[in-house]
């Protein structure tokens, strides 16, 4: 079957305004914190580079701020400084030599923002604090809002010296313009207030100042929000309205589409593996059966069938494809060609870019240690994998988690002859129990990966094999990787004489235990570990209480964006949720927890605890190979190391293997 049969829609080409695009994956902007001292920087470039040199039809950048007034976080582009037009053209040169069009996504986030950098007041359509900054913003007067469309005019400038394709102008999802478009956020009773018409009167006016500073012959785009997801806020016939005005100026070639606003719904944004693919596409299909110009859509959509098949159903004329081009960046090509097995999936697990971004970390992938280190021509763990391997036995790796198999990956992309024994009948580690909760089921593309690489650079991989210091010796290793994980260790009041039985969260998914009826789930790790088991068991029936130490229960799912859904879903399955509680001691039909805020005494008549709680690392055949043959060249990744998450496992796993 030709990739024409295949995909035939998605690999045609599309004009949109004086831009050809060669095909219709669109690499959509995306927050990256690769600026350098509010500029363009050799990262972006390199970036950008290796999604268009993967065959991406449009690449569309990040958000360049039009305003001194507009930093809401520390690596924004300043795109009104005049010094970023040398960094855009180190990122338009790059990207061109790949043939594929770049746009520049200009923006002001308005009472999005924050003051902490400027030290000044955030520009707004009117008063109203935002629900994330709780900074209440100034209201813009008419000579400040000229103010603000000269700016993006400025920038505009600099996009075409710099050498952009075109320019495409954020109203969705934290941007002044959406503020002014919002009903909730524009409360103006002047003629940029009022009605849809006056509300986009700021809109228009960026249009019309931008084209004249473009010209003809680069394009201009707008991402509109059909959706705020908020009470009162932009609906999505305030959007399909707003669509049909900028294609009535005559000025703009493309819609692109967009849900929520940052600052209040950003977890359908940038949705977790909870939300289905394609479940924003009711936006851009409502705004594509409104106007004739090409309509942009967006909304999880993770491998080329979901892709081609938005388009058939008429959903969009082009696919943003962000997280599945981070995961991978040849996603097109491989596509293309029909090698659409081989394309590392996302996982939408939004721990090292949406997580990292949130912790004002450059972003990364968890399955993908290359990502954000394309300027360096190779993964950081890699740098020292320059001089070819010595001659000799195989390398030996023990484990076949994440870290395992990164480790085997980069030994084998190193020219090693590897070979990984794993004890159980499967790959993938906790990651593979992990898989197995209801809606976490895309974890297991993680080891899909992993396994995939493994195979195509020819690495053994032996299941239900056992290993010991004897067994690994006899196989005259020139290396070994010690990748065993970790093992369940109970806390200090764990009573197992107890009449409440006890079990690990590990235990629970992997089917070796079965809790029912009163069951208390622990969280002292607050991540997916104890919610996961907890709607897992709630699903199953039990009457569940999560109770942990922190202020939150899963205090760390805000960072990925599932915080919010796993509170709805709580909620729905009757899940209690306890937090400032400090478990203290069992009794034969009871738990005791101290409410430490107060110092006040609880206790939870229970028939199970399960236990999210930290680990202890496996090392002990490291240990017994260190101590058997000293001389051998024995390394450790992962959880035999120090108990971590996946991400952690992945770069350990890279950096090790590279290292031999």
């Amino acid at each position: 079957m030709t990739r024409s049969q295949r995909y035939p829609l998605l690999f045609s080409p599309l004009r949109v305004g004086p831009v050809v695009l060669p095909n219709r994956i669109v690499f959509s902007a995306h927050l990256t914190n690769y600026a350098e001292d509010g500029l363009p920087s050799e990262q972006h470039a390199a970036y950008y580079a290796a999604r268009a040199e993967g065959g991406a039809g449009l690449i569309i950048t990040e958000e360049h701020s039009t305003h001194p007034t507009d930093w809401p976080y520390e690596k924004l582009i300043h795109g009104y400084r005049p010094e970023v037009v040398a960094g855009y053209r180190r990122i338009t040169e790059a990207v061109h030599r790949h043939g594929t069009p770049i746009f520049a996504q200009i923006n002001h986030n308005g009472g999005q923002s924050s003051g902490m950098y400027t030290r000044r007041a955030v520009w707004a359509p009117s008063p109203v604090a935002d629900p994330l900054f709780r900074e209440v913003p100034h209201a813009v007067d008419e000579e400040e809002i000229a103010e603000i469309v000269e700016g993006y005019a400025t920038v505009a400038t600099h996009c075409r010296k710099g050498g952009f394709d075109g320019v495409e102008l954020q109203c969705s999802h934290s941007s002044i313009v959406r503020g002014f478009l919002s009903p909730v956020t524009n409360l103006r009773t002047d003629r940029y207030g009022g009605s849809l018409e006056g509300r986009a009167r700021l809109l228009l006016e960026l249009l019309s100042a931008v084209r004249r500073a473009v010209g003809p012959d680069m394009a201009v785009g707008v991402r509109l929000c059909g959706d705020e997801l908020v009470e009162g806020g932009t609906t999505i016939e305030d959007a399909v309205a707003v669509a049909r005005m900028v294609e009535r100026t005559g000025w703009v070639d493309y819609v692109n589409t967009s849900i929520g606003v940052a600052t209040a719904s950003l977890y359908m944004i940038e949705a977790s593996m909870h939300v289905p693919p394609g479940y924003a596409s009711f936006v851009s299909s409502a705004i594509r059966d409104a106007v004739e110009l090409p309509v942009v859509g967006v909304g999880r959509i993770k491998d080329p069938l979901q892709a081609e098949r938005a388009l058939s159903e008429g959903h969009a004329d082009l696919v943003g494809v962000v997280r599945g081009q981070i995961a991978d960046p040849d996603f097109a090509r491989k596509a293309r060609e029909g090698r659409t097995g081989s394309i590392r999936l996302c996982l939408s697990c939004n721990q090292e870019c949406v997580g990292r971004m949130g912790l004002n970390r450059f972003l990364g992938c968890i399955e993908n240690p290359f990502t954000g280190h394309e300027h360096l021509g190779r993964s950081p763990a890699s740098r020292r994998a320059c001089s070819p391997p010595p001659a000799g036995g195989p390398v030996v790796v023990v484990g076949a988690g994440p870290a395992g198999l990164q480790a085997a990956v980069a030994a084998a992309r190193r020219g090693h002859e590897v070979v990984v024994l794993e004890q159980r009948e499967a790959p993938g580690g906790n990651v593979r129990l992990a898989a197995l909760v209801p809606n976490r089921a895309e974890l297991g593309d993680l080891v899909r990966n992993q396994v995939a690489d493994c195979r195509a650079l020819g690495v053994r991989l032996e299941l239900g094999t056992a290993a010991d210091a004897a067994s690994v010796l006899a196989r005259s290793p020139r290396a070994v990787v010690v990748a065993t994980g970790s093992l369940p260790e109970d806390p200090y009041w764990v009573d197992r004489s107890s009449g409440v039985q006890v079990a690990d969260v590990t235990e629970v998914l992997a089917g070796l235990r079965a809790p029912g009826g009163r069951v208390l789930v622990v969280d002292e790790l607050g991540f997916h570990q104890a919610t996961s088991v907890a709607e897992l068991l709630a699903d199953r029936g039990a009457e569940v209480e999560i109770v942990t130490p922190a202020m939150v229960v899963g205090q760390d799912l805000g960072v990925t964006l599932d915080l919010e859904g796993f509170a709805m879903r709580a909620a729905a399955k009757q899940i209690a949720l306890s937090t400032d509680r400090v478990v203290t001691a069992m009794t034969d039909d009871a738990v005791v927890l101290l409410h430490h805020p107060t110092g006040r005494e609880e206790r939870r008549r229970v028939d199970w605890v399960v236990l999210a709680v930290p680990p202890q690392a496996d090392d002990r055949l490291y240990l017994e190979l260190a101590a058997a043959a000293p001389s051998l060249t024995c390394q450790r990744a992962g959880d035999c190391v120090a108990p971590r998450r996946a991400h952690a496992a992945v770069i350990e796993g890279e950096r090790v293997g590279a290292s031999l």
